[in-house]
């Protein structure tokens, strides 16, 4: 069944890893609307390699949350969304381009320094301070739009814009998941003309996407239920754990 996959390269050791990742990414998706790359990435590129893993994410993720997007698209605020997502028009050819073109380890380093970089500003609790101008929106999409086309990391800066103290959670969440379905329709056109769809990604996405699925579906029942306070620390931790564990330093760990 591996070989039909395409997957005889992997190890049953690796399988396992980006089976379980996937299952806890998409836990955290479906509770706070991202976070999900913050997991997956830097574990599944220390053993398929980013240029694997980020079409693999994309793949799965969009194809299990399209039932999010009706309920989403009644709540979001769609003119920020739509502002915001105009920059993702700039942003994620160019994080594409660097995904396809870069070295494998200089991409997956550079991933490792992001999200540390990231997960440190959602830990201080920082968020935008200012008021939201055309301008700005548009380039924290381009921003977010470039993370998007290299490694699936567009959250992280939406999220730290849209949370301002006068938002309201459930509007973000919907911001955020609308967002999120019109930056991978223009990272799948991206990816397309870029050639990185493989057997491997979609053999792959075979195993990991009903795990992710069945994580998302788990962590949308505990939105509103669950403590955040308690659920951002988890979240926080795995990222962090993912982040470390990912380091090439640790490469042969999984495989």
């Amino acid at each position: 069944m591996i070989n039909g996959l395409g997957l005889a390269q992997y190890s049953t050791a690796s399988l396992t890893v980006i089976a379980v990742t996937a299952f806890i990414a998409g836990l955290a998706r479906g509770f706070s609307g991202f976070g999900s790359a913050l997991i997956f990435i830097p574990l599944a590129s220390s053993v398929v390699g980013a240029i694997v893993a980020s079409p693999l994410l994309l793949l799965i993720d969009f194809l299990t949350t399209l039932t999010l997007i009706p309920n989403a698209a009644r709540r979001a605020d769609k003119r920020d969304v739509s502002i915001i997502s105009l920059g993702a028009l700039i942003g994620v050819p160019l994080g594409t381009m660097a995904l396809a073109w870069a070295d494998p380890l200089t991409v997956r380093w550079g991933i490792v320094v992001l999200i540390v970089a990231l997960l440190a500003l959602l830990i201080s609790g920082w968020r935008y301070p200012g008021k939201p101008t055309v301008p700005v929106t548009i380039s924290v999409g381009g921003l977010a739009g470039f993370f998007g086309g290299l490694a699936q990391l567009g959250g992280p800066p939406v999220v730290l814009y849209w949370l301002r103290d006068a938002a309201v959670a459930a509007v973000v969440r919907a911001n955020i998941i609308l967002y999120f379905a019109i930056a991978d329709v223009l990272i799948i056109i991206s990816y397309t003309i870029g050639g990185l769809w493989s057997s491997a990604v979609l053999g792959l996405a075979a195993i990991t996407g009903p795990l992710f699925g069945l994580g998302l579906w788990i962590g949308s029942k505990l939105f509103g239920k669950a403590s955040d306070e308690l659920f951002r620390k988890i979240c926080y931790t795995l990222i962090a754990v993912s982040a470390l564990v990912s380091l090439p330093l640790f490469d042969g760990l999984f495989r």
